[in-house]
């Protein structure tokens, strides 16, 4: 059983800085690409950021500049570092891991169950 745990997220003044961490943990054999999604209420989910195994970031252009995607292979744990908040940020974040469990020789995604992240005064 593979399971994806965010932490980090919560209220913070436009103009703020939060960072969001995720561990992946289980069975994991080995971990391809890691990231972030959002969804605000009323709108698709969307992609923020995501790292490869190697390092590759990709980034919204929305938030590029302002966001950091980072990674620990180690700790199987990816990072959102995200400054200069605004108030359209505001959305649940999830993370996304595709990866290959120990009892499989696919690639599969996982999800995590999403934190949210309000910017407001």
């Amino acid at each position: 059983q593979v399971q994806l745990l965010e932490s980090g997220g919560g209220l913070v003044q436009p103009g703020g800085s939060l960072r969001l961490s995720c561990a992946a943990s289980g069975s994991i054999f080995y971990i391809n690409r890691m990231g972030w999604y959002r969804q605000a209420p009323g709108k698709e989910r969307e992609l923020v950021a995501t790292i490869t195994s190697i390092g590759s970031t990709n980034y919204a252009d929305s938030v590029k500049g302002r966001f950091i995607i980072s990674r620990d292979n180690a700790k199987n744990t990816v990072y959102l570092q995200m400054k200069s908040l605004k108030p359209e940020d505001t959305s649940v974040y999830y993370c996304y891991a595709n990866l290959r469990a120990t009892d499989t020789n696919n690639r599969s995604d996982y999800w995590g169950q999403g934190t949210q992240v309000t910017v407001s005064s």
